[in-house]
């Protein structure tokens, strides 16, 4: 028999636990003997730098928040921006800990508390699919950053396009079906909502290319901007591996790690940190915005 509906998420962030320790286990052999130069890294970034960084994913996250907002209406939705903003928030903070997780809270909330103007769970979930297609064919555009650091074929950037292409297109055919799964697709019909996606995705994308460029140079990296590009490929990628927190350091010592693990290491720390109070101010607006509505609601209640 199946277990309950909490058993699912549950496992996860177990799993998310474990590969955390593990990757920073492995992490922290390879740091054996360095901890001066990591120290002295991780202290060389100022704290203005830290708050810009956590700024830039404070921006991201809202950006990527509105483009859900934009999908989710185009999906036959009615709820609220400010309601839905604030789903979106509390699924970020709950994605530091383990992304797959991120997408089932985020739904979870929004159906509990617009129960009527959200659309159907399924459709809510088909509403992230045009988010992911287009975030996927911008990382397929630029997996050509991939190349150098990894080692790989220089026809894997094409493949990878054309693949991308070849989904977005097959999803824009089923796309305003009559199920609520296909209901969540209308965002790559409509133009309007497809260009606004589009824009929305974009503006996050950027803004998470800058931190991670901001960060490398912070700690004595002279990294490029591709090298940036590559660095939130690999941090997408291994997002969806259950390794937790230590997602960061893991992607710039894959990417970068020829520049030294010490300074690759601590620009991923900082990253991880930055990200995380990015998250934690966007989820405090979120409940602080709630806080009127629940004392209104307590208030009216008998005594």
């Amino acid at each position: 028999m199946a277990g309950g509906p909490g058993k699912g998420p549950t496992r996860g962030v177990v799993f998310s636990v474990c590969g955390a320790l593990a990757v920073s286990g492995g992490l922290a052999w390879a740091l054996a003997g360095k901890r001066d130069e990591f120290a002295s890294a991780l202290g060389a970034a100022p704290l203005w730098l830290l708050l810009l960084a956590a700024a830039l994913q404070l921006a991201a996250l809202v950006s990527r928040s509105e483009a859900w907002h934009t999908s989710v209406t185009a999906a036959g939705g009615t709820v609220s921006r400010r309601r839905l903003h604030r789903a979106a928030s509390l699924g970020n903070l709950a994605g530091v800990v383990n992304s797959q997780v991120a997408a089932a809270a985020r739904i979870a909330v929004l159906r509990r508390t617009a129960p009527v103007d959200a659309p159907r769970v399924p459709a809510l979930i088909a509403a992230e699919v045009p988010i992911l297609g287009i975030e996927g064919v911008l990382a397929a555009v630029a997996s050509f950053t991939l190349v150098g650091p990894l080692g790989l074929p220089w026809w894997i950037p094409l493949v990878a396009l054309a693949v991308a292409a070849a989904a977005i297109a097959a999803l824009r055919r089923l796309a305003g079906g009559r199920s609520d799964c296909w209901r969540g697709l209308d965002a790559l019909r409509s133009v309007r909502a497809g260009r606004l996606v589009l824009g929305l995705v974009l503006v996050a994308v950027f803004a998470q290319i800058l931190r991670n460029w901001l960060m490398l140079h912070a700690v004595g990296v002279d990294a490029s901007v591709f090298d940036a590009t590559a660095v939130l490929i690999a941090m997408v990628t291994l997002s969806q591996l259950p390794v937790g927190p230590s997602v960061g350091a893991a992607a710039v010592v894959l990417i970068l790690g020829a520049n030294g693990v010490a300074l690759t290491a601590a620009a991923g720390v900082l990253l991880t940190v930055t990200g995380t109070v990015g998250a934690l101010c966007f989820a405090s607006w979120a409940v602080l915005d709630r806080l009127p509505h629940l004392y209104r609601t307590a208030s009216r209640r008998p005594a």
